[in-house]
């Protein structure tokens, strides 16, 4: 007997496939989808069956034999890839990222299903890949979307560059959609800067340490701007839903700016402990939390806490890749807000809401 849940049915004709489910774009998006009536597949290698009203696949982008027999019964008529797997080399990131989309449009091209195609990347499109990130000439701030691709090898160029090959192709809609840092729960991301921070937070609680800044006087000192999950998940549906923003590609954060040195005492004071800022160097978190695993597994025991292994939690790499910027990041949103998208959040909302419902839900204490 086939235990696999059916997806909800849609309310408006729409069925989802969410490439990348079960990460912090992905599984945001399946839920929001789920919640505005849509039917919603989500797709991954090891895929949750835990979200109600979701059907998960379990499939191998980069093996179209396994993904031709998992999507065999599955008409989508829109796409949100919201996953990518990290790699060696720029090279190999091209080489692997692009045939994902590649595979995957491909195999869906002969249902003539598809009527839309989401892709989000991320400021990597402005600041370049991660071998060369925030090096060399540094764009402007604001960051806008009509800034010309820096001449650079990237994953993000290679992805929209499918994505419009098969939109050419086979008539549909794309829109390509541009995060600065995602804040929001899963487990297991390989970019996640709020719960990396409130797992070392919490370590700093226990060891009666100060929350140490890890970035640059840039990032400390400058203004700044981050994306709720929430918030890009509706991004994603809206543009998918309105033609005036078809074919267009949109930065997305939560509206607001802020500066660090102003976040970071707050954070502090969330989890009653003292903090240090900026002093001259950087000091990176990746160094910091190297050999905590100790003393966070000694934290899950006392606390009945449900994940013990800290790599599946902190990704020390990439907040310290964000938190060591040279310059302040921020994004301009007048594109979509001028075709009418509005939604906004607070970004200390962002955090302190995370924070309560990683607490909530076992994984700090």
């Amino acid at each position: 007997m086939n235990s696999q849940k059916l997806p909800t049915p849609s309310a408006n004709g729409n069925t989802a496939l969410v490439v990348g489910s079960t990460g912090i774009a992905g599984s945001n998006l399946a839920l929001k989808l789920i919640e505005k009536g849509w039917k919603v597949y989500g797709l991954a290698r090891n895929p949750k069956s835990d979200m109600q009203g979701l059907s998960p696949i379990a499939a191998n982008l980069l093996d179209k034999e396994s993904l031709t027999s998992a999507l065999t019964d599955v008409f989508p008529t829109h796409v949100f890839f919201t996953t990518w797997m990290r790699n060696d080399t720029e090279e190999e990131n091209i080489r692997v990222n692009s045939t994902m989309i590649r595979n995957l449009l491909q195999v869906l091209s002969g249902k003539k299903c598809i009527k839309h195609v989401a892709l989000v990347t991320g400021l990597k499109h402005y600041l370049g890949p991660f071998d060369s990130y925030a090096k060399g000439t540094l764009p402007e701030t604001p960051l806008r979307e009509e800034m010309p691709r820096l001449d650079l090898q990237n994953f993000y160029y290679a992805q929209e560059d499918e994505v419009y090959e098969a939109a050419a192709s086979d008539g549909f809609t794309w829109n390509v959609h541009r995060p600065h840092t995602i804040i929001g729960k899963t487990i297991g991301n390989a970019m996640n800067m709020g719960t990396t921070l409130a797992v070392y937070a919490s370590i700093c609680k226990r060891e009666g340490l100060p929350l140490i800044w890890p970035g640059s006087a840039e990032q400390w000192n400058g203004i700044s701007d981050v994306t709720d999950a929430k918030i890009l998940a509706e991004q994603l549906i809206w543009a998918a839903t309105t033609p005036e923003a078809e074919n267009e590609a949109f930065n997305i954060t939560n509206g607001d700016v802020f500066r660090w040195k102003w976040l970071w005492p707050k954070i502090a004071q969330w989890f009653e402990i003292d903090f240090e800022g900026y002093n001259g160097t950087i000091r990176p978190l990746e160094m910091i939390l190297n050999n905590k695993q100790s003393i966070w597994t000694a934290i899950v025991q006392d606390n009945g806490l449900t994940e013990s292994n800290l790599d599946k939690l902190a990704s020390a790499w990439h907040t310290d890749l964000d938190l060591g910027r040279p310059l302040e990041v921020m994004t301009d949103m007048s594109k979509s807000r001028n075709l009418g998208f509005t939604a906004y959040k607070s970004t200390k909302d962002s955090f302190f809401e995370l924070f309560s419902q990683l607490r909530n839900d076992k994984i700090i204490p």
